[in-house]
């Protein structure tokens, strides 16, 4: 039988906030447009901490730091995770193809992938992550090289932006080539 690790035994086996300045990220950057929940953004921003994220750019009316209810959230993620605010999705998109990033929508279309198939040939990537409504625009859509799918087996068509986040973001991951 396993035995639940006390908070100092957890703790003890993580980086401290000063060794995650200096160590090595994966390069995987998560862009977030239109996003309208602060619980969703905080959610992210311990998302992109948990898998070393190279960056966090948060676009269009998400909101960003300083926000009491998003900083409650992130649980202290936002001190460290490189992040960057930048009101036009499609500059910040161009700027990541202009230095080789592969951009990958999250999002269902008549030529998605699954999430799964994300291998190292996609990497450095930029998953970009839409409105929890109406997803990511079209204009991001047509301008991303790929669109990367999670299968949806029950009623609902989709997941909470922040789940999807979360997988998608942990599928990128096991396709780096740096993993601790």
């Amino acid at each position: 039988m396993a035995r639940k690790l006390v908070y100092a035994e957890i703790t003890a086996q993580r980086l401290t906030a000063e060794e995650a300045k200096t160590t090595p990220r994966h390069p995987v950057i998560i862009l977030l447009d239109n996003i309208r929940s602060l619980y969703n953004v905080g959610s992210i921003f311990r998302i992109c901490d948990a898998v070393r994220a190279e960056k966090l750019i948060l676009t269009g009316y998400t909101p960003h730091p300083p926000r009491k209810e998003l900083e409650k959230t992130a649980l202290g993620a936002i001190d460290s995770v490189p992040w960057e605010y930048v009101k036009n999705p499609v500059d910040a998109v161009n700027a990541l193809k202009k230095t080789g990033v592969t951009i990958a929508a999250l999002e269902q279309t008549d030529g998605s992938i699954p999430y799964d198939n994300i291998s190292s040939k996609n990497i450095p990537l930029c998953i970009i992550i839409g409105n929890e409504i109406s997803g990511v625009r079209s204009e991001l859509v047509e301008i991303a090289d790929i669109a990367l799918e999670i299968p949806m087996y029950g009623v609902k068509h989709s997941l909470n932006a922040a789940v999807a986040c979360g997988i998608a973001a942990f599928e990128a991951v096991k396709a780096c080539k740096i993993k601790n």
